[in-house]
């Protein structure tokens, strides 16, 4: 009963973000139409017919009110067919979503996961041994934490690109030796191009896993059962990992799980600095050309994401840890 209750919570928390995905984008100012009517004019003259088939196309008619759209807008999204893209012309936006998306799961993905058990062990062993020197790192992760994320992607930008030449400027691969595809050349030079906005995500966000896991260590070594563990004298190893960590690591697997939701949206900063084709860049581009099906498509990507995350973690948690199960009965 109560996953039923969930299942129907997350189910209307899915169809307000859906409604608001139709909303937001119309009440933004500019339109996708005469946009693209723009860049038609710079290549020659536009019929003037032009105009009615790009307001069919783009769902975007004058003469048909707001609710008929909404509800082609609904029947459009059961049928999978998430528009045509004003940015990309004539490209549907499912197939620019599908080519961005891997390039930010695999990178923002993969980097988030690492980042996440890195400081998760870190995190424990600063708060198990309080005072040695992976305590002291403490400080210093926290603030590079605080610099602002573009910033300190521009800095390793100019140190280790400009400076001393070992990484690429940007992009995500080597566009003139290597083409897409399951290659060990592609795959190496994917990963060339990727290591530094992976290192500028670790860089920025480990501190926050240290800080939050040392911080829930120190609470957790003053409970009694830690106590009562260590007075029957149980191994210190068996006593971090399984009495204090254990717990210690409730409160981040929640953040954890936002994270992950997150991480299909990308980072719109470190990809604009780098050049990177993933969902961060085509959601800017999408932005500044008014480009309603591509950032509905998106917005839609990420909610589901983010929703389908949270969704997983609350079920999970009520096995992870016996109090929740306690308190819902």
């Amino acid at each position: 009963m109560q996953i039923v209750r969930k299942l129907v919570f997350y189910l209307v928390a899915l169809f307000v973000a859906v409604t608001l995905n139709f909303a937001i984008p119309r009440l933004l100012p500019g339109n996708p139409v005469d946009i693209l009517l723009g860049k038609l004019a710079i290549q020659g003259p536009v019929a003037p017919e032009t105009r009615r088939s790009l307001e069919l196309l783009f769902g975007a008619d004058s003469s048909v009110s707001l609710w008929r759209q909404y509800v082609d807008y609904l029947h459009s999204l059961g049928s999978g067919d998430l528009g045509v893209s004003v940015t990309y012309f004539p490209t549907p936006v499912v197939t620019v979503i599908g080519s961005a998306l891997p390039w930010t799961l695999a990178l923002v993905g993969l980097t988030t996961v690492i980042t996440f058990a890195v400081g998760m062990v870190l995190g424990t062993i600063a708060g198990w041994r309080r005072g040695t020197w992976v305590d002291s790192l403490i400080p210093s992760t926290t603030v590079l934490n605080s610099l602002p994320y573009f910033w300190l992607a521009l800095v390793l930008v100019y140190l280790l690109s400009v400076t001393a030449g070992v990484f690429p400027l940007g992009g995500g691969y080597d566009v003139r030796s290597t083409t897409p595809g399951l290659s060990w050349a592609f795959v190496g030079s994917a990963l060339y191009h990727g290591f530094l906005p992976a290192l500028t995500i670790v860089i920025s966000s480990i501190g926050a896993w240290i800080l939050g896991m040392r911080n829930m260590m120190v609470s957790t070594l003053s409970e009694d059962y830690v106590i009562t563990a260590e007075a029957k004298g149980l191994s210190p190893l068996r006593i971090m990992i399984t009495y204090a960590a254990r717990n210690a690591a409730l409160p981040s697997l929640a953040g954890f799980a936002i994270s992950l939701g997150f991480v299909v949206a990308g980072s719109v900063v470190m990809e604009q600095v780098f050049s990177y084709p993933g969902i961060g860049n085509a959601f800017l581009l999408a932005v500044q050309n008014n480009d309603y099906a591509l950032m509905q498509g998106l917005f839609l990507v990420i909610t589901i994401a983010v929703l389908g995350a949270n969704l997983i973690v609350d079920l999970l948690y009520q096995f992870i840890d016996p109090r929740t199960r306690a308190r819902a009965e």
